[in-house]
């Protein structure tokens, strides 16, 4: 059986049929910005990762590097003491925020919310819930997963689930420049597979995320996972890692509920086709501890389901709702 490729939640625009002239410049738009509109890292992210990274980590150190920014020292509080982290009781400071996060934990915390706040800069704000709500999903379920499997690099495997459509991005703010370009709305799903994107912009979002990436001097381990998270058999790094990710955004894919025209919720799963791809990611997983991971990933989508969702990170938060951002 062939595994069909799943449409990605966060491609929600229409892209209208693709002439030869439009891939070209929507490729040459796509390059403008991986060379010259390419975000860089905030200089303090490095310092912070220096500074996390030491045997011996000094809180006081991190809280004032952290707070130069108030913007992301704002959403890091923020996202702390949402229900998505369940912490003991609510975060007032950054060097709480470390001792009860741990300084991994925190460190992937900050490079999120830098990633985000660009995001809402540059994009409509339901593309941004679209593709975070996927991400931080597939990050918690990636995570799980590598406890489950008793992998030793747990926060690796929640960065890569969390960063792994990176290269999706770049694709979305060519849409939605093309879109405000015209003054019209978003409507429908484009792309659907690696190879209508290619069609669509002479690129896909994993060759996208492989340039990334690399610009962005990321571990060998999570340009893989940039790269191969569709085909984790093409993995030449760390295969565990990525087929580790691949299983979970594959499965956070599958059990997307769709919203059609007519709203009516739509199961995308199909098991056998989940099970299959499970053995492609996970090739020493034996049929009965595939099933027993799959009953796992089903037990914690349900619980984390209903804690993924929050706003714009540029707006405050709605109330009545977890805002993660």
């Amino acid at each position: 059986m062939q595994v069909r490729e799943q449409i990605h939640p966060s491609a929600l625009t229409f892209v209208e049929m693709t002439t030869p002239e439009r891939q070209q410049r929507r490729k040459a738009r796509l390059m403008s910005i991986l060379t010259e509109g390419l975000p860089t890292l905030p200089s303090f992210v490095f310092e912070l990762n220096t500074l996390l990274s030491s045997p011996s980590v000094d809180l006081k150190r991190v809280a004032k590097v952290i707070r130069n920014d108030p913007s992301i020292s704002a959403q890091v509080l923020r996202m702390c003491n949402s229900a998505l982290f369940s912490l003991r009781r609510r975060v007032l400071s950054i060097e709480e925020a470390a001792v009860l996060m741990g300084s991994e934990r925190l460190r992937t915390l900050v490079l999120t919310c830098s990633m985000m706040e660009f995001t809402g800069r540059q994009l409509p704000r339901g593309e941004v819930q679209a593709y975070w709500q996927h991400s931080f999903m597939s990050g918690m379920l990636s995570e799980r997963v590598a406890k489950w499997l008793e992998y030793s690099e747990r926060e690796q495997a929640y960065l890569g689930g969390l960063l792994h459509d990176i290269g999706m991005l770049p694709l979305l703010v060519v849409v939605a420049e093309e879109h405000a370009l015209r003054g019209d709305t978003v409507s429908g799903p484009w792309g659907g597979s690696l190879e209508a994107e290619k069609g669509d912009f002479g690129l896909n979002h994993c060759e996208v995320g492989r340039w990334i990436g690399q610009s962005w001097n990321f571990f060998p381990s999570f340009i893989d996972v940039f790269e191969n998270h569709h085909h984790p058999e093409r993995s030449s790094r760390d295969p565990h890692l990525v087929g580790i990710v691949s299983a979970a955004d594959h499965f956070c894919e599958a059990h997307s509920l769709a919203s059609p025209s007519d709203g009516e919720t739509q199961e995308l799963s199909d098991p056998a086709a989940e099970d299959e791809f499970l053995a492609r990611c996970l090739p020493r997983l034996e049929a009965k501890e595939r099933s027993e991971l799959t009953e796992m990933l089903e037990t914690e989508y349900l619980h984390l389901l209903p804690v993924i969702e929050f706003n714009n990170p540029t707006e405050q938060p709605t109330a009545g709702r977890t805002a993660l951002i």
